[in-house]
């Protein structure tokens, strides 16, 4: 089977062609760097995605507070990760980088803060 795909690991977008026929040796072309085998290699065996969301805060200066996943999740647990979120609620204060959710859906990767925000 051969994918066409655009790689996302920097501003380039380099087009590439993943020919895995054979899964146990995928071909990638089309990439200016390394970084870009890897991506096609990783988007056809075992794609993952960087999560980004929200949750509320109470008491803070501000109701919301951004978070993201510290790394990137298998991209099949990304809705079920997000229902997580509906259902937090921190305490000010609340500091970049402080786990919001710890190993989600049992992934190992946690959710973490990405802004301070300051009791009320």
């Amino acid at each position: 089977m051969i994918k066409e795909m655009i790689c996302i690991n920097c501003p380039i977008g380099c087009h590439l062609t993943v020919d895995c026929t054979d899964i146990n040796n995928i071909k990638v072309t089309g990439n200016t760097c390394p970084r870009g085998v890897t991506y096609g290699i990783n988007e056809v065996t075992a794609p993952k995605r960087m999560v980004t969301g929200s949750v509320k805060v109470k008491g803070g200066n501000i109701p919301m507070v951004s978070v993201k996943s510290k790394e990137a999740i298998p991209k099949e647990l990304i809705f079920k990760s997000l229902e997580l979120l509906k259902n937090v609620t921190l305490t000010a204060p609340v500091h970049i980088g402080d786990v919001v959710v710890k190993d989600i859906c049992g992934c190992g990767i946690d959710f973490v803060a990405t802004k301070e925000i300051k009791q009320q």
